[in-house]
């Protein structure tokens, strides 16, 4: 009887896995995308955002979420206006979220308040003509913190709708700059400022009129403030204080000199009285992400571990005395890994950390050290954008995604395990054949250890012969995770009968600061020879792979290695390269950033360093021979286009079968419905080509 039972559950098993189909570009597109999660104080709600994606952009929906932390009841909808909200944040009472958002007649997206405890729709509380976004309550819960896109010694409302009128009226169409950087990855840089505000919780505002004839609430921070005078100047991150009187910010102050040098940030804090700031961490280091314990006794910030020529810099966890500010810890000594993102709760520290494929989740008691990990090594996928309840005994909630599964909201346990609470994609993936992904770890011939992940096609037959796509990472700082994707979505590019190899090379993030650094110099030759000798490995594991049919892909630094294998061999059938450089020169003439590349080749393009031009693909341009597929965004000012069409003439030049790509909406990425589905399908037709 019992050999009944296990016969008809394996044929039965057999025969959903049979039933399952590959997945397509309309499956992947309308997964609907939950965002980060945001627990109120007393630990009984979760607040996120949940987009609908649709191919007609004017059709898609963001709406804002709600769901019980205890309980089994399903997510609520709580907003049903056109718009996305976004930076939503809660009271500290637990009853109101506030908001950025684009509503009715606003030209800008302006802060709206929702109370959950009554009901109703959200009313407005600014109104700004430059917007406002980024919204925190006040400790005391009687002000809001909130950021706007300024200009230059613009201090009042009434001068930056000045300005707009202004600059409606000129009719000439000009961009002027005496200093550098000019563009910032898919925008010319303008002559604004963010400067942080802050409005009272009661403010009140006409939802109707955006400009009434009356004074705003909301009071700029920068009025008196000298940094903010100087022209040269720039913010990012603000917090309140645990008194909320003051608010400590980070900002830079040298932005003007970043052909030459590094752009510091540094710790200011400022009175919500208004006055000039003070700085509170200066000096060569960079800070950011600045956190108070509960109890005000203590400040913590992530510190660049390094304050020299490094091409990427992890930051140090430090922990400050208050008021002393005498630094009582450097939890580097702990970790050997980026720290991706952190909260403060009661006595603990709660952290997201990146390790070798994975984000996982840690706490670190501040009283006495301890550190934990609190993430199940049994979970496949990565753990992100942690969200922690105040009190004795947080609740921890977070997202989850994997290879494949979508990001979903989850509540975290003590021993590690999820409690999932949202489901919005289970039905869709159910039908779909998404295979786990293996990984294997590569001696390579230089004696380093450098981990792999393979993914094979849906339908897969262990029995039969597959062609091996080698897909190369962006960055280099970064990694290829456990995670799921919409870029280079793992399982349909596998979907036509390939196998997918990625390798985390030399360079790579989540392997130790010593090994991200040792690319410096190096930048495409070891890392290339690395993901070959990953290959090599891979076919000698799995009989599976035809090691006569291979191709390599990747986009951004990905890309650039694509153009460096298409230099240095011919060990590809063909070759796809998105947004890469050909030539390291003109990328540096032409990126939106120069330094950081100098850091990586040792010195300007015209001094000694040979690796401009031993490391640099247009120098072998006479060697290449494989058919490439070259893919570009016109509004790309981080890999400009003309590299993309030098490397287009390369290939005609020489006669090599190459097609060239350009989508003149999009910039690094290709985010657009349609432009997407394209994409991917060139992308097959080319492997099927030559493949």
């Amino acid at each position: 009887m019992m050999q009944k039972i296990i016969l008809f559950l394996f044929l039965y098993s057999s025969a959903i896995a049979q039933s399952k189909k590959p997945i397509t570009h309309e499956d992947l597109w309308m997964l609907k995308r939950v965002s980060f999660p945001a627990i109120s104080p007393n630990g009984e709600w979760c607040v996120y955002n949940v987009s609908e994606p649709n191919y007609d952009e004017k059709e898609q929906i963001h709406e804002l979420y709600i769901s019980a932390i205890k309980g089994t009841s399903k997510p609520r909808k709580i907003t049903s206006s056109k718009g996305s909200e976004s930076s939503y944040s809660w009271s500290p009472d637990g009853k109101k979220i506030a908001f950025a958002a684009k509503r009715n007649e606003d030209e800008k997206a302006q802060v709206y308040i929702l109370n959950i405890a009554e009901g109703g729709e959200a009313q407005r509380l600014t109104n700004l003509c430059t917007g406002a976004s980024n919204p925190k309550w006040s400790p005391d819960g009687k002000k809001i913190l909130f950021s706007s896109s300024v200009y230059a010694l613009c201090f009042a409302d009434s001068c930056n709708k000045k300005k707009i009128d202004e600059e409606k009226k000129i009719k000439y169409k000009a961009k002027v700059y005496e200093s550098f950087p000019i563009r910032n990855w898919d925008t010319w840089i303008e002559e604004r400022q963010q400067h942080f505000f802050v409005q009272d919780v009661d403010s009140k505002v006409d939802p109707k009129n955006m400009y009434a004839e009356v004074k705003s609430e909301a009071k700029d921070l920068f009025v008196d403030s000298k940094i903010a005078s100087n022209g040269d100047f720039s913010t990012s991150i603000a917090e309140w204080s645990n008194n909320s009187d003051e608010i400590y910010f980070i900002a830079s102050t040298n932005t003007k000199q970043a052909a030459y040098s590094d752009v510091r940030s540094h710790l200011y804090k400022i009175s919500i009285q208004g006055g000039e700031e003070k700085l509170v961490l200066g000096g060569d280091y960079s800070y950011s992400n600045p956190k108070f314990s509960e109890d005000g006794k203590y400040l913590f910030i992530q510190r660049a571990i390094e304050n020299n020529r490094q091409v990427y810099n992890e930051m140090a966890l430090i922990k400050y005395a208050l008021p002393s500010l005498k630094e009582e810890a450097n939890y580097k000594q702990l970790m050997d890994r980026p720290i991706q993102s952190y909260k403060v709760a009661n006595d603990k520290l709660y952290l997201i950390i990146e390790n070798q494929g994975k984000d996982e989740l840690h706490s670190l008691d501040f009283k006495n050290d301890q550190f934990t990990k609190l993430s199940s090594n049994t979970i496949k996928g990565c753990i992100t954008n942690v969200s922690v309840s105040q009190g004795k005994n947080p609740i921890i909630v977070a997202n989850y995604e994997s290879t494949t599964r979508p990001t979903e909201i989850v509540k975290i346990t003590e021993n590690g395990s999820l409690n999932f609470l949202s489901f919005f994609n289970y039905a869709r993936l159910d039908s779909l054949d998404l295979q786990e992904p293996e990984t294997f770890w590569t001696t390579t011939k230089t004696g380093k250890k450098v981990r792999s992940m393979l993914i094979k096609p849906a339908g897969f037959d262990k029995s039969k012969k597959y062609p091996m796509l080698v897909l190369m990472h962006g960055g280099p700082a970064g990694s290829w995770k456990e995670n799921w994707g919409y870029r280079w979505n793992y399982h349909l590019l596998a979907k036509p009968g390939y196998v997918i190899l990625l390798t985390d090379y030399t360079g790579s993030t989540g392997y130790g600061e010593k090994f991200s650094q040792e690319i410096i110099q190096d930048p495409f030759q070891g890392p290339a020879n690395e993901i070959l000798d990953a290959a090599e490995d891979a076919i000698k594991q799995y009989s599976f792979i035809d090691p006569l049919r291979q191709a390599a892909a990747g986009a951004s630094y990905g890309g650039h290695l694509a153009n460096w294998m298409q230099a240095t061999t011919t060990h590809y059938k063909c070759l796809i390269s998105h947004a890469g450089l050909v030539n390291s020169i003109s990328q540096w003439g032409t990126s939106d950033v120069i330094y950081g590349r100098e850091i990586m080749n040792g010195s300007e393009p015209w001094a000694e360093s040979k690796v401009w031009k031993e490391q640099n693909p247009f120098t072998y341009s006479a060697q290449f021979k494989t058919p490439m597929l070259i893919t570009i965004g016109e509004l790309d000012y981080r890999v400009p286009i003309n590299n993309s069409i030098e490397n287009f003439y390369i290939h005609q030049r020489l006669k090599i079968p190459s097609k060239l790509i350009v989508f003149p909406e999009e910039n690094h990425w290709i985010s657009k419905a349609e432009n997407s589905r394209f994409f991917y399908q060139e992308v097959h037709a080319w492997l099927a080509k030559w493949l």
